[in-house]
């Protein structure tokens, strides 16, 4: 209501919006913008603009001094000799004729290039003739679509006419244009002698043996060994070829008698085994298990004969007199504790078992069957750790590691020590204690690394299916990489007696290959693939996980997702 006038006033939406906006602090108008990009009234560079129009001085048109000094100088040079005019240059004729010696030697003797003709245009047609068949005239419905199409995407650039006579036929009218058309395509296009050669498609392939003469190797499936509940991950086999063990997510590890497939003994952790493996030596008989955060060694006494069990009891047990020696390291840089194992599991055949901070991924034997590596998902150097079991010593090689170690191993001939990473292989050298090479196979994923027994070559499994063979001797880089599978690569393992390896996959299958290294340094090694197995069961993405050679005969043991061992001769 206005007071003053003593009247009601109707507001209308625009006057009670503005209210609003006022009240709130706002601005009253709505169509403002507060936010609007400024105008640049003043820009930031500088105009060069003189203060004053003042005339010059005339001190500007008195001649300089030094410059005098600088002419007569040149002068008294001229005079004196040491300054004297340019030869005349040979006047050269301004334009040549650039084929004058076409198809003879130049001045070097050497022969000029033959000189390319120029390809044929094509011949007439039907279509072009000025009286063409009648099948060959548009009729109004393919003129008018012609008509509509781009020039650059018509199959013809004319349309078939029909004159009665030669006489009747006018000039055509895109002469000149297909005339310079032409000229341009002959200078810009260009041209090139080809040569032609007849070559085989059997010539160009490889000459490879023939796989029925490279026999022995695994064909066809022998034995399936069955008992395992969960996805069996490792599997090993005994110095002597005769005992198979094998660990799975069930918690338990069996050992099987590999000519007739009986289970033999079991072993129950109650926890995913990772990783079993057999002592190489013959003098003993002992094996390592990796069950979550600890290694247990084993002796089985029904497998072997009363020499090797004092052999391998001695080596075991001697090294309880020296548990107060293995203080060189602090507690909290190295937390590894061998431990007593109790009454059960010593009727069990548990001799020892080695307790650590982190679940352990992987365990490798040396040689000599005193040490052996381990691997945990520990971070840093902390996770590569060396035991020697005489002593029950451990030890640390590595301070830092760079990258994620995926895999350990000992040089089956060498004092060398592999670690691999996600990307590559690095190989150290005990003795002198220095990195002696790095191979890059060029994968995105390491899986895994075996040695030929040799020892002066590797294969490279990797996750994202490609097999890298590295000559010690040739290169860090890769001497020839194979993909054949169709899944990433588990396992990849050599034979130790015979010239094959196999590589086994996600994809269920193994694939055998015959890998010949020759004494000879000049002559490359021989690879050739022989025989693709099948018979594992994919289960949850997952197919086989494991192979492995048989150590005396031509045979294959592989260990897959589904829980069966199966034998391959």
């Amino acid at each position: 209501r206005d007071e003053v006038n003593q009247q009601d006033v109707k507001l209308s939406e625009e006057e009670i919006d503005i209210i609003r906006r006022i009240q709130g602090g706002g601005i009253p108008d709505a169509d403002f913008n507060p936010y609007e990009d400024t105008v640049e009234w003043f820009t930031s560079q500088t105009m060069q603009m003189p203060l004053n129009a003042a005339p010059p001085s005339k001190m500007s048109f008195l001649p300089s001094k030094w410059e005098h000094k600088r002419v007569m100088k040149i002068v008294r040079a001229i005079r004196q000799g040491r300054i004297t005019r340019t030869a005349p240059k040979d006047n050269e004729p301004k334009y040549f004729d650039l084929w004058a010696n076409a198809g003879q030697g130049d001045d070097t003797g050497r022969a000029r290039r033959q000189r390319l003709t120029a390809p044929r245009m094509a011949l007439p047609t039907h279509a072009e003739s000025y009286h063409p068949p009648a099948e060959y005239l548009p009729t109004d419905a393919e003129r008018e679509e012609w008509l509509a199409t781009d020039p650059d995407d018509r199959k013809r650039n004319f349309l078939p006419q029909d004159f009665a006579s030669l006489r009747a036929v006018p000039g055509y009218d895109r002469f000149m244009q297909e005339r310079f058309q032409r000229c341009l395509d002959l200078y810009l296009a260009p041209r090139v002698l080809k040569k032609t050669s007849h070559l085989d498609a059997e010539e160009l392939t490889p000459k490879l043996p023939d796989p029925r003469d490279l026999r022995p190797f695994p064909a066809a499936e022998a034995l399936v060994y069955t008992g395992h509940t969960g996805c069996v991950r490792t599997i090993s086999v005994d110095p002597t070829g005769l005992w198979l063990l094998s660990g799975s997510n069930d918690g338990t590890v069996r050992l099987w008698e590999i000519v007739t497939g009986r289970c033999a003994q079991i072993w129950n952790f109650k926890e995913i085994v990772h990783k079993v493996e057999w002592c190489p030596s013959l003098d003993m008989c002992v094996f390592a298990v990796a069950v979550a955060s600890r290694v247990v060694v084993i002796i089985p006494a029904d497998l072997c004969d009363s020499q090797k069990r004092l052999v391998s009891e001695e080596l075991v047990r001697a090294g309880f007199a020296n548990t107060g020696d293995n203080e060189d390291e602090d507690d909290d840089a190295l937390p590894v504790s061998w431990d007593t194992p109790t009454s059960a599991e010593q009727a069990s055949g548990v001799q020892v078992s080695i307790a650590m901070r982190a679940t352990v991924m992987a365990v490798t034997w040396h040689r000599r069957g005193d040490y052996m590596a381990t691997l945990t998902k520990e971070e840093g150097g902390g996770s590569v750790l060396v035991h020697q079991l005489s002593k029950h010593k451990s030890q640390r090689p590595f301070r830092k590691l760079k990258g994620s170690v995926q895999g350990v191993k000992f040089h089956p001939t060498k004092p060398w020590f592999l670690i691999t990473t996600q990307r590559n292989v690095r190989i150290y050298n005990l003795v002198q204690q220095e990195l002696v090479k790095t191979l890059q196979p060029g994968v995105k994923w390491i899986s895994s690394v075996d040695i030929h027994p040799q020892g002066d070559n590797i294969i490279v499994g990797s996750y994202d299916k490609k097999l890298s063979w590295f000559d010690l001797d040739l290169s860090v880089k890769p001497y020839r990489s194979i993909r054949y599978h169709k899944q990433a690569i588990r396992q990849v393992q050599f034979s130790r007696k015979f010239p094959l390896f196999a590589t086994a996959s996600d994809d269920g299958s193994i694939q055998i290959y015959h890998g010949k290294v020759y004494d000879d340094l000049n002559q490359n090694p021989l690879i050739v693939p022989l025989k693709i197995l099948r018979g594992h069961e994919i289960r949850s993405n997952l197919g086989v996980l494991d192979c492995l050679f048989h150590p005396i005969q031509p045979w294959l043991l592989s260990s897959g997702a589904d829980g069966t061992i199966r034998l391959w001769t």
